[in-house]
């Protein structure tokens, strides 16, 4: 089975959570092939250790270079906790990833609840049960 590609993404106000997040579930995001914009990954990098593929900043276009990866078929899981309560300069492109995502049918979590989900399945997945 191959490791699961996922993509990590979190907006300034929402990082912690990512990172919180990511701490308790790392068993599993060990065992995956990771990506992230490029301050959240130089977090996750720093701060958790984890080995992963850095794209450049959201608001300089790496939600869309995440977008492409999924257009290509070259992540399976999107995990982007989003701030919706402060306007995003890159609002527009962040949308495009949010509708790649539906259009190529690719699990996108963008808050805690839905996140949880996506790390039940990707466990699954991973023939954890």
């Amino acid at each position: 089975m191959k490791r699961p590609r996922v993509a990590l993404i979190a907006h300034d106000k929402k990082k912690a959570d990512l990172l919180l997040f990511v701490r308790e579930h790392d068993d599993i995001f060990r065992k995956c092939e990771l990506f992230a914009t490029k301050t959240t990954g130089e977090l996750l990098r720093d701060k958790i250790k984890l080995k992963i593929t850095r794209m450049k900043s959201g608001p300089k276009g790496g939600d869309l270079q995440i977008g492409a990866m999924v257009v290509g078929d070259a992540i399976d899981f999107v995990l982007f906790l989003r701030d919706p309560l402060t306007a995003q300069p890159h609002e527009p492109d962040v949308s495009a990833l949010m509708r790649v995502c539906d259009v190529h049918n690719v699990s996108l979590a963008t808050n805690l609840a839905t996140a949880e989900a996506l790390v039940k399945e990707i466990s699954v997945l991973q023939g954890n049960t």
